[in-house]
């Protein structure tokens, strides 16, 4: 029998603990005979028209450690936030939304997967026209191999992540994302479309824009390599790439998180012998390390998000920036 998994447990706890926070199921998904939550969590300000960051996680379910570095955030500034008069300014001016768990039953099982042996960052409808790296990129054959796309359209979760997005998309004046995902790699990547096409998203410059500024505000501190994701490999059924490519009228900025979990396999080989090890830290200090470690990039990305940088971008501006971003990640 299937305990309700930590994750959520705490996700749970942080919503009855504090009012604010504005929850919503955005789908029920079925396993064994139990229903597994889809929960939003929104916090900050309910007009519209704000600058929306939405932090997600847990897409697939083995990577525990993208939820936990989510939930580890929400509940740090659920705790500043009685008394740091800083951010409740700043929540007046920009919407946060978590979906720390999008994949629920993925993280019962262990699995990258969902219950019913998609993997969601392979479900959303659309097909690189390059080819894609065998398997990794996405397959149709059997969900008993691994990045299965599924047949059947988008699962529950997906079209859940895709539908609310899209609501944020139209009442917001820029949305910029996060999406937490572990395994790949000795460094920490920060990942944005195109993963499938070799191409430059329009107003790729906004990317550049947020790169620039961040690497030039916190210059000692941990760099990320960014790149389009196309240029470490392809892949059918992205979920940003989808949403990309349905041309919002506002600021989008879909960014991927990959924590290099195989430098936790280098420091402690024996995780080699233990699935979940080669996604998640299994040290204690080397987990707290992780859940502290992204925290100023993501109030980076807070305090871009309600100075309106995106927004106020000219269109002189962006063309440089468009120019340097393409002489960076495609010459």
């Amino acid at each position: 029998m299937e305990s309700v998994p930590f994750e959520l447990e705490t996700l749970n706890h942080l919503i009855a603990c504090h009012p604010q926070l504005r929850a919503k199921t955005l789908a029920d998904v079925e396993y064994n005979g139990k229903l597994y939550p889809v929960i939003r969590a929104e916090l900050g300000s309910t007009d519209i028209d704000v600058p929306t960051v939405m932090f997600v996680g847990g897409v697939h379910g083995v990577e525990r450690i993208g939820c936990q570095v989510q939930l580890a955030h929400m509940a740090s500034l659920l705790t500043r936030l009685e008394w740091d008069v800083q951010l409740q300014h700043l929540l007046t001016r920009v919407r946060l939304s978590f979906v720390p768990i999008v994949n629920p039953v993925g993280l019962i099982r262990g699995t990258r997967c969902n219950g019913q042996g998609v993997d969601l960052m392979r479900n959303a409808p659309i097909t690189s026209a390059d080819k894609v790296t065998f398997l990794v990129g996405g397959q149709k054959i059997s969900a008993k191999l691994p990045w299965y796309r599924g047949k059947n359209g988008m699962e529950r979760e997906t079209s859940a992540l895709v539908d609310y997005v899209t609501s944020l998309l139209n009442t917001s004046s820029s949305v910029i994302v996060l999406d937490a995902h572990s395994g790949f790699g000795l460094s920490d990547h920060v990942w944005f479309p195109y993963a499938s096409s070799q191409s430059a998203m329009d107003k790729i410059g906004r990317i550049y824009q947020l790169k620039q500024a961040f690497e030039s505000s916190f210059p000692h501190h941990n760099h990320y390599r960014f790149s389009p994701q196309s240029l470490i490999y392809q892949t059918h059924g992205d979920i940003w790439d989808y949403l990309v490519a349905q041309n919002p009228d506002v600021p989008f900025v879909p960014l991927t998180l990959e924590m290099g979990s195989w430098s936790w396999v280098k420091k402690n080989p024996r995780q080699l012998f233990n699935f979940a090890g080669l996604f998640n830290p299994q040290k204690t200090h080397r987990y707290h390390r992780t859940l502290r470690k992204h925290t100023v990039f993501m109030q980076f990305l807070m305090d871009i998000a309600a100075s309106r940088t995106l927004e106020n971008l000219t269109d002189k501006q962006l063309h440089k920036l468009d120019r340097q971003a393409y002489q960076l990640w495609y010459e």
